[in-house]
């Protein structure tokens, strides 16, 4: 789950076809569509049509997995980042209501664009 105590997910990169699109499969509406997926080294981001999925790898293991489900109807505003000349990560921030604020650090590759046109789109 995120905590909303530390709540920065760094390093994202994104990834296609990958095993955390399956484990969110069975968190996703009928009509809901999976945008962009991002993974760190073990945890990972979904961004869906609808909503985002933060999945949390646990243990030694990794069998244990924790989601945390953000509508983005909840969404009351974001700040982006983008990459300078001579930095090619971005960062995304986003407050959302009653949780407080969570930010998404990614590395060159990433479409901030199209995450904004996504939540912006969910937002109503």
């Amino acid at each position: 789950m995120i905590d909303f105590e530390n709540p920065t997910y760094l390093k994202l990169r994104p990834v296609r076809d990958s095993k955390l699109e399956r484990l969110v499969e069975p968190l996703l509406a009928p009509d809901e569509a999976i945008v962009q997926t991002y993974q760190s080294v073990r945890d990972g981001v979904v961004f869906t049509t609808r909503k985002l999925i933060a999945v949390n790898i646990q243990g030694v293991t990794g069998l244990r997995k924790a989601f945390t489900v953000l509508p983005y109807r909840r969404v009351q505003a974001y700040a982006i980042e983008s990459a300078g000349l001579a930095d090619l990560d971005g960062e995304l921030q986003l407050w959302l209501a009653g949780l407080g604020t969570v930010r998404f650090e990614f590395l060159a590759g990433s479409d901030l664009g199209a995450l904004c046109r996504t939540i912006e789109a969910g937002m109503d």
